[in-house]
């Protein structure tokens, strides 16, 4: 139960940054019609995976919603770690 608990926070925040970063493209103009449908899938999918979590454990299918929030939050974990071991080692890119 702990670890669905971890990976829907993990996922909730992953679904709130793109959220701020949609809305600040708004405002600033970097979303435009171009690639608003890119964006509108991601939140969508972001959200839909957050909301199925949800749904699937008040249906008492722990295992297998353990699984669909993991699917997202296992990539986001490995890429803060990408991003905290980035800045912590400060490599020289040249």
């Amino acid at each position: 139960m702990t670890l669905f608990w971890i990976f829907f926070g993990i996922d909730a925040i992953v679904a709130i940054i793109l959220l701020f970063f949609f809305i600040t493209g708004l405002s600033d103009g970097s979303v435009s019609s171009f690639n608003i449908g890119l964006w509108i899938i991601l939140l969508l999918v972001s959200i839909g995976v957050v909301l199925s979590g949800i749904y699937l454990k008040s249906i008492e299918k722990i295992g297998l919603a353990k699984i669909l929030l993991g699917i997202e939050a296992i990539p986001a974990i490995l890429f803060f770690l990408f991003f905290i071991l980035t800045i912590l080692s400060k490599p020289n890119w040249h």
